[in-house]
């Protein structure tokens, strides 16, 4: 009996064997193309901000020397903290504007209306376009010259006013161009969550007479929050991240005196900077941007998990 395991066990050892070199065959070369396209230059960033260059050489290793200049000598420090405020603010007012007038829509759509499909459809497009089409577009709409904004105000006789070269306009008109572009997102993730509520807590809550202010407050927001944690750190993310849409109608400098100079920007700056360091500062930038990004994700994902636990 032994013997005759030992045979078996050795048989099926033998029929696993080809399986694993299948596997092996057909996720190697996406393994080792997926860790040369993304994996080896993101070490390689992380790796750069510890040395000092001269230009494309890299010279000795320095440690937080870089992090150091970023975030303590002139300019570069109080370009960093201007940036840094920037995403922060940024982030707050597109969870302001654009998540929640994206899940006032849901809301509203989530109800059998007479052209449901047309006004999702129409209110999604947007965000299949490139931001830096948006960008673009959105500058000429808002030129003080020839833009159609302005052309618009003058019918009502109002002067022609520099909207992209006003600083205190430029991040709510950032804000709002960004919602206008990812709004359709938000309102579809919350009209999912809507859909997934069971029909019959709703019903029972309008058979004791429960508002509908009240079945959204105290039946349908509370089973959001999974589409709620989505949003926000998909917001997040994106928010922090954020380059294209800022560089399309501000340039790498963030508009007029950086009023929208953001952390994408910054980095641009460093990276393509007359400073023969340059590898350093924008590795160690890059670094440091990663680092608030997960610290940031982290702390919402653990929020939102007891929030899902105390309303499950």
């Amino acid at each position: 009996m032994t013997i005759a395991r030992l045979a078996g066990g050795g048989r099926r050892s033998t029929r696993r064997s080809p399986r694993a070199v299948v596997v092996a065959a057909f996720l190697g070369p996406a393994l080792l193309l997926y860790g040369l396209i993304f994996l080896y230059p993101v070490a390689a960033a992380m790796t750069n901000g510890f040395f000092d260059w001269t230009g494309t050489a890299r010279r000795e290793f320095v440690g937080l020397a870089n992090f150091a200049t970023l975030m303590g000598l002139e300019p570069y420090a109080s370009q960093f903290f201007r940036a840094v405020t920037n995403n922060l603010v940024f982030f707050i007012g597109t969870m302001v504007v654009q998540n929640g007038v994206g899940l006032v829509l849901a809301f509203l759509l989530n109800n059998n209306l007479r052209g449901k499909r047309f006004f999702q459809t129409v209110i999604s497009v947007p965000y299949l376009m490139s931001a830096l089409v948006i960008g673009y577009a959105w500058s000429m709409l808002l030129s003080p010259r020839f833009g159609a904004v302005n052309a618009l105000l003058g019918l009502f006789g109002v002067e022609p006013i520099a909207w992209l070269g006003t600083p205190a306009l430029v991040m709510p008109l950032l804000i709002l161009i960004n919602a206008w572009q990812w709004i359709g997102v938000t309102m579809l993730i919350f009209g999912a969550g809507l859909v997934a509520i069971p029909a019959e807590q709703i019903e029972a809550a309008r058979v004791d007479g429960a508002s509908s202010f009240r079945v959204a407050w105290s039946i349908q927001l509370p089973q959001l929050i999974s589409s709620v944690s989505i949003v926000t750190i998909l917001t997040l993310i994106g928010c922090f991240n954020l380059f294209d849409l800022v560089f399309a109608i501000g340039g790498s400098a963030g508009g007029v005196g950086g009023a929208a100079d953001v952390m994408g920007t910054l980095f641009y700056r460093l990276s393509f900077s007359n400073s023969p360091n340059a590898f350093g500062l924008s590795g160690a930038f890059s670094l440091v941007q990663l680092v608030l990004i997960l610290v940031a994700t982290i702390g919402a994902q653990r929020l939102f998990r007891r929030l899902e636990r105390r309303y499950s």
